[in-house]
């Protein structure tokens, strides 16, 4: 006899979201941030760096090197879009063009993780309970109910808002974990289609600096497709161990094999805690109250195929020091897992989420109106200090675009909320609106009214300005004997110079040397200090520009009635 599910959703709950209304909320939320800004640090400018030498021909498509240094993560395939990318579009800012690919990438992210949650919602054991007199919700309505329900929540988890607007290599192992999940989800419905998948999933995983993660993803995948009732996704283990061999090819091809592992020591709990806290909400809550909720259908795809790929990248950021690129990849999991919470969620839990995500968000959107005005106008005089004291050098422009943006998606909050707050409440959806347009209307907000001085204080420009007056641009070389990915990409790819790092570094004329602010820097014989700079919102560095003496002056001075 099979278990009673704890599902209960009537007709009017398994409403689907409007097309239209889902598809300006993920342009929204895809398409600010990626137009006009610079590079910014650290991991977005250094994967630039190394895009930029391919595009240049500065280095090969097997070792994308940047000041002589291949990529920290191992990854080819992120820089290979970026690259291909630049040269594809000449006329474009080589900037934007290399983060073009990214966009589609993350927005492959979005439409995989809803299949994917259509596909397990629609299995038997996913369904609601019927009803005694009739009037439960119909298969393919609920499935469709809870996949909008599954996007809404992965547009709303705060740890995508940053990391998944950057074209780095965690943005393709994000498509990889995703095309993995939707692999496994569809293999009842589209056998053929699945077997692909979870080859290009653990391919795209190998070629984007994760190889083992893929391993691990495999075996877990096949476990799970072992134990299946469906005749099509017990044949996915061919596609899983196809792939596990691929992920093994590449990775030796490419030297990719390489652990990133902290000793268990070296982890704080409290601070493992407390990241996984915000950079999981609000799809963490829900994903364990999911886990309770439905703890007699773990066994069953629509639990044990996103809980496999959560295990499986959350031991992965545990292992490695809690780290929160790594805790990306757990995110299309949460939000599935948080779909199937919202069918068995009593209205007072939900009413918390509204009203939490209703202040939060609506505040967020005053405070950046605020300093929006205060950059604008100068009032509030204590707002205007802060943004003098924090950035001195701070020139804003008014941008009458930008303005419309900003109160085009307030006003559309504003809605949001007053469609929230009326009787319109049997959506299936309905507690992950606010989160998710919360979200959205911060994100548009800070990439409209904020753009500048985010842009200020996140990229390197006016470092690069600042370094270009003490070095000139005809010099051979500059020297960086130690300092981070990022500055190096900022004097190669933006300030045209060669770069060398390490011992390396001193044979060149110039140097560039980080040091804390109160220090000096360590001159080596022949050389010296011509100046120092800083980043316009960076206090605690400053950037020590050197240069070799003239070898005429470093030439010892003739004695009296010495011989020449």
């Amino acid at each position: 006899m099979s278990r009673p599910t704890p599902a209960l959703v009537s007709e009017a709950g398994a409403r689907a979201l409007p097309r239209w209304v889902l598809l300006i909320l993920c342009l929204a939320y895809l398409l600010p941030g990626q137009w006009l800004r610079d590079a910014w640090r650290h991991a977005d400018l250094a994967a630039y760096g190394h895009m930029a030498a391919l595009a240049r021909g500065d280095a090969t498509w097997l070792q994308p090197l940047l000041a002589g240094l291949l990529p920290e993560d191992g990854a080819l395939l992120p820089y290979w879009l970026g690259a291909a990318a630049i040269r594809a579009l000449p006329g474009l800012d080589p900037v934007l063009a290399s983060r073009l690919p990214f966009v589609i990438v993350l927005a492959g992210v979005l439409a995989l993780v809803w299949y994917a949650t259509f596909h397990l919602a629609r299995t038997e054991a996913a369904q609601p309970a019927p009803f005694a007199f009739g009037g439960e919700a119909d298969a393919i309505d609920y499935a469709r109910a809870l996949a909008d329900a599954a996007l809404l929540a992965l547009l709303a988890t705060l740890g995508l808002l940053q990391l998944g607007h950057e074209a780095t290599s965690d943005v393709v192992q994000l498509l990889g974990v995703s095309l993995w999940l939707y692999g496994l989800a569809s293999a009842p419905y589209r056998p053929g289609r699945s077997q692909s998948a979870v080859v290009a999933a653990m391919a795209l995983l190998a070629l984007s600096g994760a190889p083992s993660l893929a391993l691990m993803l495999g075996v877990a995948g096949g476990v799970i497709a072992h134990h299946s009732r469906f005749d099509g996704a017990r044949r996915l283990r061919i596609g899983l161990v196809v792939g596990m061999v691929s992920v093994a090819a590449i990775a030796t091809w490419t030297q990719a094999w390489g652990w990133r592992l902290v000793a268990p020591s070296q982890v704080d709990p409290g601070g493992l805690i407390r990241l996984l806290a915000w950079f999981t909400w609000p799809t963490l809550p829900l994903a364990l109250w999911t886990l309770w909720r439905w703890r007699g259908f773990v066994t069953r795809r629509h639990v044990a195929v996103p809980l496999g790929l959560a295990a499986t990248t959350l031991s992965a950021a545990v292992a490695m020091g809690g780290s929160d690129r790594a805790m990306l990849l757990a995110l299309p999991a949460l939000a599935v897992l948080a779909a199937f919470a919202l069918p068995t969620l009593n209205r007072g839990w939900s009413a918390m989420v509204d009203w939490f995500s209703l202040f939060f968000f609506t505040l967020a959107a005053v405070f950046i109106w605020a300093y929006y005005l205060a950059l604008q106008t100068a009032w509030p005089p204590r707002l205007a200090a802060n943004l003098q004291r924090l950035a001195p050098d701070l020139v804003v422009s008014f941008e009458p675009l930008g303005l419309l943006l900003a109160l085009g998606s307030t006003l559309a909050w504003l809605a949001l909320v007053r469609w929230r707050t009326s009787r319109q409440r049997a959506a299936l959806w309905r507690s992950l609106a606010l989160p998710a347009g919360g979200v959205v209307l911060a994100w548009v907000l800070a990439m409209t009214l904020w753009f500048q001085p985010l842009n200020l204080g996140r990229s390197n420009q006016v470092l690069l300005q600042r370094l270009q007056v003490l070095i000139p641009p005809q010099a051979d070389c500059v020297g960086v004997p130690s300092a981070a990915r990022s500055l190096h990409a900022t004097l190669e790819a933006q300030g045209g110079w060669k770069v060398r790092v390490g011992e390396a570094a001193w044979r060149c004329e110039w140097a560039v040397q980080p040091m804390p602010r109160a220090a000096t820097p360590p001159t080596p014989a022949g050389w010296e200090a011509v100046g120092s700079v800083q980043r316009p919102t960076e206090r605690d560095t400053r950037y020590w520009v050197l240069r070799q003496r003239p070898r005429s002056a470093l030439a010892a001075p003739r004695r009296p009635g010495q011989e020449g």
